[in-house]
């Protein structure tokens, strides 16, 4: 079952969508609760999105999944993005999971952008999951950003001005976003404490996020790291999206 609601604090409006087994649907406690976070430019209306869900409330008992939009995507009503603000978002949906569905345990499967506010969360906030996925992490979101951004908006961003940024729906950026994603870098910091219950997986053919980057990283934390041969940035290939549906479903379980 699928269930589309609003989380409404602090003047911000969250957009979120929970899964749960058919059988669970009059449920209004879960003893597991993951949270699933989208890519920059993405939202939590994706097929793969679904079908992990869809996986993992099917096999384990218990477990429901709220996925969300970050600020600026999908059907959220922000338009500026900014880094704070995300991290905020973590923090209300972590607190919801925990006073509105009394989870005792908390799991989160994060992608791309997704990964990198996961990975600046646990060392700026804190860790209240149990354990954590992260699928084709940005562990130097600064990087990649500006990777994609043109002479023109170059310009533009050195003059103070903003740029608009984003694939089907577009966002406002400014200098002090860059600013602020330089200002982090998760290979800057350890995980160590945090590797036993982390798991890594990248696409051996993604373009956005070099494979060689996250496994240089798990390599230095300790993490486990898996390889998906032939995928691509966002695993595309439904063969390769449900193999690492199956891995971060055995993980969580």
């Amino acid at each position: 079952m699928e269930k589309h609601f609003d989380i409404n604090q602090q003047g911000f409006s969250i957009r979120c969508k929970l899964f749960v087994k058919d059988s669970d649907k009059n449920t209004r406690t879960f003893s597991n609760v993951v949270l699933v976070t989208h890519g920059f430019g993405s939202s939590k209306e994706t097929a793969g999105t679904v079908k992990f869900a869809e996986h993992l409330t099917s096999k384990y008992k218990g477990y429901a999944v709220i996925a969300f939009d970050w600020p600026c995507h999908g059907a959220d009503a922000r338009k500026k993005l900014s880094v704070p603000e995300c991290l905020t978002y973590l923090t209300i949906v972590t607190q919801y999971a925990r006073d509105e569905l009394k989870a005792k345990n908390l799991y989160i499967y994060s992608t791309s952008f997704g990964g990198y506010l996961t990975l600046r969360y646990l060392i700026e906030v804190g860790n209240p999951f149990r354990k954590i996925a992260l699928r084709c992490p940005s562990t130097d979101m600064y990087r990649a950003m500006s990777n994609h951004i043109t002479d023109d908006d170059r310009t533009k961003l050195k003059k103070g001005k903003e740029i608009q940024v984003g694939y089907e729906r577009k966002m406002k950026m400014d200098q002090s976003f860059l600013d602020d994603l330089n200002a982090f870098k998760a290979t800057d910091h350890e995980y160590f404490d945090f590797a036993d219950d982390m798991l890594i997986l990248h696409g051996t053919e993604d373009a956005m996020v070099p494979i060689a980057e996250s496994k240089a990283f798990a390599e230095n934390n300790v993490i486990e790291f898996i390889p998906i041969e032939g995928a691509n940035h966002p695993f595309q290939n439904p063969n390769h999206m449900a193999l690492a549906i199956h891995k971060i479903v055995e993980f969580f379980g």
